[in-house]
């Protein structure tokens, strides 16, 4: 087999995609018994068997997976004869390639096509949550930065802007900014949620939109009362987290979000470059 083969995805394989009226992803499996390379239906089918096997044992239903189907094809002599056919998801596909013949360059080239998707499918994945942290921590800075607003436009001043914030890490972690900052191992001249895990970036969020929504609402003019506003909200917000058995204070740090924004740069980079598609190996 070719080493480009190797290297891009097959436009013929996902080319023999089809979609039911709800949008669901399937493949005939009369068609991928050809791109794999099996001239013969019975020895295709012995494959089939050994795939829904190992579908069953990995816990999905068979009946999700593989599903039969008739379907009517035309004769030489221009009549029609109906045939039993399957259709395939994407993992059903997945389990045949894993267990048919290795000696078939088609299933090394499937079986390779497939180990490349699942791992394209983790990169994906981890970029997704990535970002997702990303979003989060500037979601977090412009809603901090609006409540440091709103304590000026109230208040007449917000130099005590620092002193609300960290009342309010208190409330949510049950320890102070610094404590938590040690626990963390946080540069003192960094945030603390710069290191923080998404799920308490958005508690934070959370709690601090309370707090400007209150604020604003009850026209609270005075320092004294929009901090105990942002305790009385972050408290909420942890009991919250605690009754689901999440504990802030217990949780783990996550890597410093400055590094991966850089990553995600250098990601998007790369990702612009484009690949030609390679085809399907064929049996000669």
């Amino acid at each position: 087999m070719k080493t480009e083969q190797l290297q891009v995805l097959t436009e013929t394989f996902e080319g023999h995609a089809h979609q039911t009226d709800t949008g669901v992803e399937y493949w005939l499996a009369r068609d991928v018994q050809h791109l794999l390379g099996y001239s013969e239906w019975r020895n295709f089918g012995q494959v089939i068997s050994k795939a829904k096997t190992a579908c069953e044992v990995s816990g999905h239903p068979v009946g999700n997976h593989f599903v039969d189907v008739n379907k009517m094809v035309q004769l030489g002599s221009g009549s029609e004869r109906e045939i039993d056919d399957l259709m395939l998801t994407r993992y059903a596909c997945y389990l045949i390639a894993q267990n048919g013949d290795p000696r078939k360059s088609e299933i090394a080239f499937a079986q390779t096509y497939f180990a490349v998707q699942t791992r394209r499918a983790e990169l994906i994945e981890q970029r997704m949550l990535a970002l997702e942290r990303v979003q989060a921590r500037r979601k977090l800075s412009e809603t901090e930065k609006e409540l440091s607003q709103v304590i000026y436009e109230q208040t007449g001043g917000n130099q005590d802007f620092a002193l609300i914030r960290s009342k309010g890490d208190q409330a949510l972690f049950g320890k102070s900014t610094q404590a938590m900052k040690a626990q963390w191992k946080v540069p003192d001249s960094r945030p603390l949620a710069d290191f923080a895990p998404t799920i308490l970036l958005k508690a934070k969020d959370f709690a601090t939109e309370i707090t400007i929504f209150n604020a604003r609402q009850h026209q609270m003019d005075t320092e004294s009362a929009i901090s105990s506003e942002h305790i009385t909200n972050n408290q909420a917000v942890r009991n919250t987290l605690l009754e689901r058995g999440i504990r802030p204070e217990s949780l783990l740090p996550a890597e410093d979000v400055k590094k991966v924004e850089r990553r995600l740069r250098v990601c998007k980079i790369l990702c612009k470059r484009t690949i030609p598609l390679g085809r399907w190996p064929r049996s000669p």
